[in-house]
């Protein structure tokens, strides 16, 4: 088997229309919602990356938001069918301690007993945290750049311009910005990618290393750089007013369409920043002569609306929609040494994949129970079998299932009962009952809002998936119902989640 070098990159929040690889050139409005506008969104550097490896046109999330999603990378289990949002369990077998063994030890032991070095670089500042704070103690070593969204840093008393509001929680962003910024290296994403080819160049003489680099951009908030934003809005920030964090609703319920192509624009200048800056990382792998083993995967936790089905944000907890089109199907590229390059794939992939993809290829032994596949015989062969069905959703909310043609987004039954939160770690308020060491679960007290009626679409006809057919056509949606069913026997996922989703008896 050939043991590589691995990279992940993880962007947050980034929209697989925006991304070269999948436009192509195209405008927004022609690859997936005409709600978009005409823009190209120019990304060289992940068009130079999928140059160099397979781009996956059927990803998906699987658990969402931002922390579920990581879990499911982490472990290789889809946390939402579980949990929600919360640390990594005691239990867990996280991949950078199967990558790297028991963390805080001689690096040399470790590397004779078979481990690999490993390195998280992140501005992800709730890798850190309170409530999610764990996800960085299992890599070898971890840089952490601060000063993002609101990240708990910078306190000095200045005056400075917060555009969300002075109560709003961004209030520490811009503080932060105002007291360390002052060209576009000093924006964050740069700051991380930057870091990250720093490291490679320190350290590409460790043999098999893993790279994780958590890049908190394009997630809100959305402050790019003015001379990008112009690329999109010739006004700039020259506007009447913005905030830099779009509302999670019907945008029309707080914004005129002026407003809407603002934010749109904001975004667009994030994902080319991100683009700008992955540069780097490729070239410190290019001048270090690295393509020839090591393998890199380039992916996100979830999309977001952004005017799409008349909605802006993503979708999360409260939130009365489902996991549709743009929140769920992600880019995802992987570039390997010896296979797939140049080429592209029609397999459905999701985030568990990388959990056991990366332990191969560093040649660390996959642990039992894991819900991921490992993607190398696709990468090796086009027509290699992989899943019928992928799954996304989050706890307590609708549960999505596609076959990359038909998707069902299944919305729970009234009361939304019963629901169980596995794990010791939890909310801590009365959302969640006492923790049940028999049976390693809370019951879940204040269930989310059911959210819209189930809904069906035909991703064929209907890429955005504005057309509910669940009425219309009967059979599919009992076809898609028994297919989720099964799926979730499968997995051996929690019994009552097929209660609480009304489809036993289908």
């Amino acid at each position: 088997m050939f043991i590589m070098n691995c990279i992940v990159i993880l962007c947050d929040t980034l929209r697989r229309d925006h991304c070269g690889p999948y436009h192509q050139g195209r405008p927004l409005s022609a690859v997936q919602s005409d709600d978009q506008p005409d823009w190209v969104v120019p990304t060289p550097n992940m068009d130079r990356l999928a140059e160099r490896g397979t781009v996956f046109e059927n990803a998906y999330n699987g658990s969402t938001p931002c922390a579920p999603a990581r879990r499911d990378l982490y472990t290789g289990r889809y946390d939402f069918l579980e949990r929600a949002w919360g640390p990594l369990e005691p239990t867990d077998e996280d991949l950078p301690r199967q990558v790297s063994g028991p963390p805080n030890e001689s690096i040399a032991k470790l590397e004779r007993e078979g481990y690999k070095v490993s390195e998280l670089i992140s501005d992800h500042y709730h890798l850190w945290e309170e409530g999610m704070g764990n996800y960085h103690t299992g890599y070898t070593g971890f840089e952490f750049i601060r000063g993002q969204e609101s990240d708990a840093w910078k306190t000095d008393p200045i005056e400075f311009e917060t555009p969300d509001g002075e109560d709003s929680k961004l209030e520490r962003h811009f503080r932060n910005v105002a007291l360390t910024r002052e060209g576009e290296e000093d924006h964050f994403a740069a700051q991380v990618f930057q870091e990250a080819a720093d490291w490679i160049d320190h350290n590409h003489e460790h043999e098999d290393f893993y790279l994780h680099i958590d890049c908190f951009d394009p997630h809100e908030p959305w402050d790019p750089p003015e001379e990008l934003l112009k690329q999109f809005d010739p006004r700039g920030y020259d506007v009447e007013d913005w905030d830099s964090l779009p509302a999670y609703d019907e945008w029309a319920n707080h914004y005129d369409e002026d407003d809407l192509r603002h934010i749109q624009a904001r975004y667009a200048a994030m994902v080319v920043l991100v683009d700008r800056w992955l540069g780097q990382l490729l070239d410190s792998l290019d001048r270090n002569d690295l393509w020839e083993d090591t393998m890199v995967v380039f992916t996100t936790d979830h999309g977001t609306f952004n005017g799409d089905m008349g909605r802006t944000g993503k979708f999360h907890g409260g939130t009365d929609t489902h996991n549709h089109e743009a929140c769920a199907h992600i880019p995802f590229v992987v570039a390997h040494p010896e296979y797939g390059q140049g080429e592209r794939r029609e397999q459905l992939v999701q985030l568990v994949d990388v959990y056991p993809t990366i332990l191969n290829a560093v040649g660390r032994p996959v642990p039992e129970n894991r819900h991921g596949m490992d993607l190398t015989s696709v990468l090796q062969d086009p027509k290699a079998e992989l899943r019928d069905y992928a799954i996304s959703g989050l706890w307590g909310a609708s549960m999505t299932i596609t076959d990359g043609e038909w998707v069902l987004h299944q919305a729970p039954v009234e009361g939304n009962e019963p629901l169980y939160w596995y794990g010791i770690t939890g909310e801590t308020d009365d959302a969640l009952g006492p923790y049940d060491a028999e049976e390693g679960r809370r019951k879940a007290n204040k269930p989310y809002p059911l959210g819209k009626e189930t809904w069906l679409s035909d991703k064929r006809e209907d890429p955005n998936e504005l057309e509910n057919l669940a009425d219309e056509r009967p059979d599919k949606l009992r076809e898609m119902q028994r297919a989720l069913r099964r799926t979730l026997e499968e997995l051996d996922a929690p019994p009552e989640q097929v209660d609480r989703l009304g489809i036993a008896d289908t």
